[in-house]
């Protein structure tokens, strides 16, 4: 046998739970980006960005990058979107010229205010399935896992 060729077949991507994480959270998104999108001209990152500018506004785009654990280039692409559509407004700190913050617009408010509800709905649809017992351990587990992510993102993927 090859070099390598017994390992070939023992990754089943079906199994791989980042993989399987990555199809829920898309399917989830994708669920609730139809319900939002075309009535308000949203994509999924740039709702994440309302969504987040929503309960910690005053944020920088580095500031956004860091919270959502979106690239670079998906915040850059949401925020001019979203400043076209002026759901958000962009201004300069008073505390730091250099530094600028980003916040809801009195239409994104607006529009944030009406889009909450339907993704607290599909998430409370989402998760009906489970007891409550099962709800308290995927939280705990989830919260391990992305203590574990963290760590990685802080001293690199593996010691």
């Amino acid at each position: 046998m090859e070099t390598g060729t017994a390992a070939r077949g023992d990754l089943h991507l079906e199994k791989f739970l980042p993989y399987r994480l990555s199809v829920l959270s898309n399917r989830v998104s994708n669920a609730i980006a139809q319900a939002y999108g075309a009535r308000f001209d949203l994509t999924i990152p740039a709702w994440r960005v309302m969504a987040i500018l929503g309960r910690y506004p005053g944020l920088s785009a580095a500031e956004l990058v860091e919270q959502t654990a979106m690239d670079k280039v998906a915040i850059s692409r949401a925020v001019s979107s979203l400043l076209k559509n002026d759901y958000i407004t962009r201004s300069e700190d008073p505390a730091d010229r250099r530094r600028q913050v980003l916040n809801l617009s009195e239409l994104g408010w607006k529009v944030y205010e009406r889009i909450v509800p339907l993704a607290q709905q599909y998430e409370s649809d989402l998760i009906s399935s489970l007891s409550v017992e099962e709800r308290e351990q995927l939280d705990g587990i989830i919260e391990k896992l992305m203590s574990r992510a963290q760590a990685w993102a802080e001293r690199g993927l593996i010691d």
